[in-house]
């Protein structure tokens, strides 16, 4: 009965496995900082525009003026830090989703070595099989002649 394969680096790819999920969890957590921040930003955004269509209204005291100046020039200031958040937050998701991907790569390349070398390992049993088993019935045939 041949013995199992085992694959010496098995814990370095169950250790690969880990980092690539780890990885993949960091990557769910920029995706969804950025999907929030990005809601903010079209929030921030849809603020300005109804702020801005409501202008008019405005126009009514130079209090109501400076008022709406004031308000359009918070929103601008907000609108421009979140949005150089969400640039951040961007560059940070990119660079996840790379070390995701590396991470990924690293386990398949483990992975693809531990299938070469069971396809080797069991090439080899079935050949030492074989031999056995021709050598077994050399034997048996050359008893049988005598």
């Amino acid at each position: 009965m041949p013995r199992p394969f085992s694959f010496k680096l098995e814990k370095v790819l169950d250790y690969r496995g880990q980092l690539e999920e780890q990885a993949k969890a960091a990557l769910a957590k920029a995706q969804t900082d950025h999907d929030t921040q990005k809601e903010k930003v079209e929030n921030l955004t849809q603020s300005m525009a109804t702020h801005l269509a409501k202008e008019h209204e405005s126009q009514k005291t130079a209090n109501d003026m400076w008022l709406w100046r004031q308000y359009k020039d918070a929103l601008e200031q907000d609108l421009s830090r979140e949005r150089l958040m969400l640039s951040k937050l961007e560059l940070n998701l990119h660079q996840r989703r790379k070390e995701a991907v590396d991470k990924s790569k690293d386990r398949k390349l483990l992975e693809k070595l531990k299938e070469t070398q069971a396809k080797k390992y069991h090439d080899e049993e079935r050949a030492r099989e074989e031999k056995e088993n021709d050598e077994m019935a050399t034997i048996r045939y050359k008893s049988q002649d005598f």
